[in-house]
């Protein structure tokens, strides 16, 4: 559904973009993650046709964005990071005045209204106006607004930004149920633990440049080839039985254990079931008292920064 070559954007010196490649197939729901100015937006909004590229360029279900615009809009529902809304209009009204701006036929309208307030789930505020809506109703009113022309790709800007938890956890249920529908949806958050859970895949900018993508699996993976292995002990180690118990470690990942806390070690050895399970025999059978022998799974924002710093 996205296939960008070589996308590149530079306001003045600054290099927003640079050579951006990046795939997303049809129907995954794929998280964009980098730190402010890594170039999420700026590559959003290309896709979006709202700024052409100084070179490169974007497929979006095989249209070019440089050179067929009005056919990507076509396909494509963009929802910014900060958005306005009509105070003065009720719910329905503000979605009818967009999908009247599409020359819909008021039938229509009216179906594919109901449908999008029964999907954000604000059929029950059809009748309210727009600003007395929470900040969570507004965004998921905005939501059903990048909807109303039914596009195959959704490209969602910090759609859950200022949002609380519960509104955030509304907001995730139904765009789960968008990617159920098939469509495709690219979604640019910092809450990375949201991201996992909703998304099949996910890319990593950083100053412009792809340094990852790929399923959350494959960054799942990367994850627990750095998770630390901590043994406790319900009585530090000392003398003859530490000295064969650092050994016994020193054999299996050929480095000496972090003893930061009494009584406790800290291992960066590779995650392997068999491994563990035959380290923790061994110290058993040295008559060591272990309590707690666990691995310490790595966070997304860990390896996010490790990622970057990278």
């Amino acid at each position: 559904m996205i296939d960008c070559r070589k996308l590149t954007k530079r306001y003045g010196k600054t290099v927003a973009l640079d050579g951006l490649d990046l795939f997303v197939g049809q129907g995954e729901l794929h998280g964009f993650v980098g730190p402010n100015g890594a170039g999420k937006t700026t590559a959003m909004r290309i896709l979006s046709t709202l700024l052409r590229p100084d070179s490169g360029d974007a497929l979006v279900d095989g249209i070019s964005v440089v050179s067929d615009p009005g056919k990507v809009r076509a396909q494509v529902g963009y929802m910014p990071d900060f958005f306005g809304v009509y105070d003065n209009l009720k719910v329905w009204e503000y979605l009818d005045l967009y999908a009247g701006c599409l020359r819909m036929g008021e039938k229509e309208r009216r179906k594919r209204i109901d449908e999008l307030l029964a999907l954000i789930a604000l059929t029950d505020k059809r009748e309210a106006f727009v600003d007395g809506l929470s900040r969570g109703m507004k965004q998921r009113l905005c939501l059903a607004r990048a909807l109303i022309h039914d596009p195959q790709l959704l490209i969602l800007d910090e759609p859950a930004s200022g949002m609380d938890p519960r509104a955030r956890a509304e907001m995730r249920d139904i765009l789960t149920e968008i990617g159920q529908m098939g469509k495709t949806v690219l979604i640019s958050s910092h809450i990375l633990p949201e991201l996992s859970q909703m998304c099949s895949s996910m890319s990593i900018l950083e100053r412009g440049k792809l340094i990852f993508s790929g399923t959350v699996e494959a960054l799942e993976t990367k994850m627990h080839a750095h998770a630390e292995l901590i043994v406790r002990f319900a009585q530090p180690p000392e003398g003859e039985s530490a000295q064969e118990a650092r050994e016994t470690v020193q054999a299996v990942c050929d480095a000496l254990p972090d003893e930061r806390e009494p009584g406790v070690w800290r291992m960066d050895m590779p995650e392997s079931d068999e491994g563990d399970a035959r380290l923790l025999a061994k110290l058993m059978a040295l008559g060591l008292p272990v309590c707690e022998f666990k691995r310490e799974k790595v966070t997304l924002e860990q390896v996010f920064m490790e990622v970057t710093r990278e």
